[in-house]
């Protein structure tokens, strides 16, 4: 594996947040997200693994990750709690292809535990500043499933505007967007 990529946030910090790379040893903590089925439902096209058990979504999540860093797609990052070093959720810049154009995105996944306290507000807005600074584009993407209003949320808090509706993977999504 790549020891360093482009997109990657390691390192950063935020208000409360530490940004690392995500590792294999991060699994059994990521596997609880996996438990939770609100976790995943807008995240795997059509429910495709609705059906799977929480192993193997992990593991397929787990691939992903890493093939994103092996091939220079960008991918996510660890979000630490620097006051209480627990794992709060996912977050980073990732390389996406909407409507045929490559897009530069900022996902976030947040431990069930950790939503609602404006932990993917604040790491989508490091994401957004990291991404400007770097001169990586200039405008950044979230790609929304349409029913994930937590989410939107989250988009709008970080200065995105709906763009667009779409679809992505087979599923109707919603595209904010924020130019620099």
């Amino acid at each position: 594996m790549q020891t360093s990529f482009k997109y990657s946030l390691e390192g950063q910090e935020s208000e409360r947040l530490l940004f690392r790379r995500i590792t294999d040893k991060d699994f059994d903590t990521w596997l609880e997200f996996c438990k939770y089925p609100d976790s995943l439902k807008y995240i795997f096209s059509q429910q495709q693994l609705a059906n799977e058990d929480p192993v193997k979504r992990c593991k397929i999540w787990f691939e992903r990750v890493f093939h994103r860093y092996e091939n220079g797609l960008g991918g996510m990052n660890a979000l630490i709690d620097k006051n209480t070093n627990e794992f709060v959720g996912q977050c980073g810049l990732l390389i996406q292809t909407i409507d045929n154009l490559e897009e530069l995105e900022i996902g976030y996944s947040l431990m069930p535990l950790h939503r609602g306290k404006g932990y993917a507000t604040e790491a989508a807005k490091k994401c957004k500043l990291f991404a400007f600074e770097n001169q990586f584009s200039d405008s950044l993407i979230s790609t929304i499933h349409i029913e994930n209003e937590a989410s939107a949320k989250v988009a709008i808090a970080n200065g995105m505007s709906l763009e667009k509706t779409t679809f992505s993977k087979g599923d109707p999504v919603n595209i904010y967007r924020v130019f620099k």
